[in-house]
């Protein structure tokens, strides 16, 4: 089943072009990984999808809807959840009191909002901290505490903006094996914009890669790290010969 479909998404600010004629489609239950050099769109095209940004010409489906152009509560609502590259957290919070007001979207009543807060903070094993303010842990906990807020809003497809940055080889790891868990446990969709190249070779059933706003690649891991434009824009001929 096609999930998500994005269809010639172009995006431009002030004559630059972001997104140029972007187009692919996620089949339900897939991971999908999104990869290429700073700046060539990737987080644009997240925010196309999503309703931060409204494209200037294409068209978004998710499960057969048109959802171009909504906003991104609209888009929530619809079953797509987002994390971001610099963490949406208030830090004036506690961990329990973040990933409440996720389930806040879904739910009026505060102790539904609490209980289901507190069962996805036991699945991430953040249990422990739920009562610490998020300024108080790691880094590696906060972006898992962002990370359960999303879950929060009972997404069906969730898409992950760089959720391993700045973690070192063992909790980016654990996200690795927690991002399976969520694909095959809660049979939640995937697509995340990653730089950490082993991690989402090793995650990804498939890779789309662009550069300077157009897609020029996509297909499974093995193919991409052959892909000779690929290796050009962005992996270098060192990742591609050892691998």
């Amino acid at each position: 089943m096609i999930y998500l479909e994005v269809i010639n998404i172009v995006k431009e600010f002030g004559g630059l072009v972001a997104n140029n004629n972007v187009s692919f489609q996620i089949e339900q239950g897939e991971i999908i990984g999104l990869i290429g050099p700073n700046g060539a769109g990737k987080t644009t095209l997240f925010n196309c999808i999503v309703g931060f940004h409204k494209p200037d010409s294409g068209k978004v489906t998710f499960k057969g809807k048109d959802i171009t152009g909504f906003k991104p509560f609209e888009t929530n609502r619809e079953g797509i959840g987002r994390t971001f590259q610099i963490m949406k957290v208030t830090t004036g919070m506690t961990v329990l009191e973040n990933v409440m007001v996720g389930a806040f979207c879904r739910t009026d009543k505060r102790n539904i909002a609490r209980a289901e807060a507190s069962e996805i903070l036991s699945f991430l094993g953040l249990e422990g901290v739920k009562e610490y303010h998020i300024n108080e842990l790691p880094i590696a906990i906060q972006r898992k505490a962002g990370l359960a807020r999303a879950l929060a809003t009972k997404p069906e497809l969730l898409m992950l903006d760089e959720v391993a940055s700045g973690l070192n080889h063992k909790e980016t790891e654990e996200v690795v094996e927690l991002l399976r868990r969520l694909n095959t446990e809660k049979k939640i969709t995937l697509f995340l914009i990653e730089h950490i190249m082993e991690m989402v070779m090793s995650v990804s059933q498939r890779l789309i890669v662009l550069d300077g706003g157009e897609k020029i690649a996509e297909g499974l891991p093995g193919e991409i790290v052959k892909n000779e434009n690929v290796i050009k824009a962005y992996l270098g001929e060192k990742y591609a010969k050892s691998h």
